[in-house]
């Protein structure tokens, strides 16, 4: 187990102070082993978040989940899902943490109160565990029915460089015709050129 700084105990002793949280110093000598797997801006910004947001005492979960490490928090995640909670006509971009707690969620899609409900606790604790046991992020399409929305989302998920072109034309073969390919390389050469000699169209 990494051995973590004297700065992490530093912050998580202030962070505890004003949280009104008690840690004997052994507990806080193995809350800090925890979090020293991830990497140390993370931890600093995620007990800085603590601070500043939480209304109850400091715990590891609540730690672990403002660790930014790419995955969106439970109501952006939710954000993100609630389209197709109760519409399988749209395709949507999801971990494989908001893929458990959005079939969950799915399950109550009549009463969306206890839908969104239901997703927090689940995503939270996928997340939790996640994290803890330093799994990587990970995005995997859920694919709609909707053939002009399903391209459109799969684009969009590679303009925000969470897929890439491959596994985008796997999903959208009719878009790797010859033509296709060559209007991409095209492109491609015109950007690189604009970007070596600027005000050149």
């Amino acid at each position: 187990m990494k051995k973590p700084r004297t700065e992490l105990l530093q912050a998580i002793a202030v962070t505890a102070e004003l949280t009104g949280t008690a840690f004997s110093e052994p507990a806080a000598r193995v809350l800090a082993a925890d979090l020293a797997q991830y990497p140390e801006h993370q931890v600093f910004n995620a007990l800085r978040r603590c601070r500043r947001e939480l209304r109850s005492t400091l715990t590891l979960a609540a730690i672990l989940e403002r660790i930014e490490d790419g995955r969106p928090g439970p109501d952006e995640a939710w954000a993100i899902v609630r389209p197709a909670i109760d519409d399988e006509r749209t395709t949507i971009f999801y971990t494989p943490e908001m893929k458990t707690a959005f079939f969950i969620a799915r399950e109550l899609s009549d009463d969306l109160i206890a839908a969104r409900m239901a997703f927090l606790e689940a995503y939270r604790t996928a997340l939790q565990e996640a994290r803890a046991d330093g799994q990587p992020i990970k995005l995997e399409a859920c694919l709609g029915y909707d053939a002009p929305q399903r391209e459109s989302a799969i684009l969009k998920a590679v303009e925000q460089g969470q897929i890439t072109n491959e596994h985008a034309m796997l999903m959208l073969p009719h878009l790797a015709t010859p033509d296709a390919r060559v209007a991409a390389i095209a492109e491609t050469v015109t950007k690189r050129l604009t970007q070596r000699h600027p005000g050149t169209e």
